[in-house]
């Protein structure tokens, strides 16, 4: 499909070209499900470091693994039906970090992640929580509320290499699925290609990002508080030929016992007498729907 990414530039939240950016936020939300980030804020010089150190943590610690496990000893051997081709491993940021667990990961990587690129993501991630509430119609703090539960977000990030494989043909790099939580920001390879999200029942392929562009998508719950006005969109990883694919993809996901619903605000209104609406339908008939929905459930 030859489109192009949505692409929000935190540069013009500011002044006059702040309700621009609002319009391709809210129609990247509703019809995508996903988007690009520039001008974020974090620099650069921090994310090729995390970039440099992923990368070498992979060949030092993970790399050899891998193609001793059974999946890749069995690529073309028999059918590799549920695996995917991908190295990984989760970190846990909020509530309580888990970074201790891991002894095979540098100081340097756990410094790079928890004092320099986490705080970051954290602050566009509530910041596009904050967008999408103002573009919903809800409180600016709608969605940071709803996610804070009793001990704050659940952050987590998971880092993961996509191996070259040499039978791409025959294993997926990760399998079709939506992300079960909320806002999902992914720091990508800027050379090695394969994620994909559907689209009007084909497939777009995602490139690799460049100059360090945050790319976001929905996950179920965004979908699930905005009664549908927002979209999860099922995506996936093809296993590539040539190169190594590199994915940090953070997760700012609802608290576990954040209880979610879809905003009243955004219900459709319920539990009310076909006459009683065909009497408000009558005076607003040649009106706007949505503004006659919210009204009425006012009334009720």
């Amino acid at each position: 499909m030859a489109m192009k990414i949505p692409t929000i530039d935190f540069n013009q939240l500011t002044g006059d070209n702040k309700a621009n950016a609002l319009s391709v936020l809210h129609e990247a939300c509703q019809n995508w499900g996903f988007f690009l980030v520039e001008n974020h804020g974090i620099e650069e010089r921090v994310l090729e470091k995390v970039k440099f150190l992923v990368n070498k943590h992979y060949d030092d610690n993970m790399k050899e693994e891998f193609y001793n496990s059974d999946v890749a000893k069995n690529l073309g051997k028999m059918a590799l039906t549920n695996v995917d081709w991908e190295s990984t491993f989760f970190i846990c940021h909020k509530p309580t970090s888990n970074l201790s667990h891991f002894t095979n990961i540098s100081q340097h990587l756990c410094k790079a992640m928890e004092e320099e690129y986490i705080p970051e993501v954290i602050k566009i991630a509530e910041k596009l929580a904050e967008l999408m509430s103002e573009n919903l119609g809800l409180q600016k703090a709608h969605i940071k509320q709803l996610f804070n539960g009793t001990n704050g977000p659940s952050v987590g990030t998971k880092v993961a290499k996509y191996p070259e494989c040499p039978r791409p043909e025959l294993v997926r790099g990760l399998r079709e699925h939506t992300d079960a939580g909320g806002i999902i920001l992914l720091l990508q390879d800027d050379q090695v290609p394969g994620l994909e999200f559907q689209i009007d029942g084909g497939w777009f392929k995602i490139p690799p990002s460049k100059n360090n562009a945050i790319f976001v998508n929905i996950g179920d719950q965004i979908e699930v508080l905005s009664n549908g006005k927002y979209k999860s969109i099922l995506h996936r990883v093809l296993a590539e030929k040539d190169g190594s694919r590199l994915s940090i993809a953070t997760f700012y996901n609802p608290a576990t016992d954040a209880l979610i619903s879809p905003a009243p605000e955004l219900l459709y209104p319920g539990g009310y007498r076909f006459g009683d609406y065909l009497k408000f339908y009558n005076t607003t008939k040649f009106g706007d729907k949505e503004r006659r929905f919210s009204d009425f459930m006012k009334k009720m």
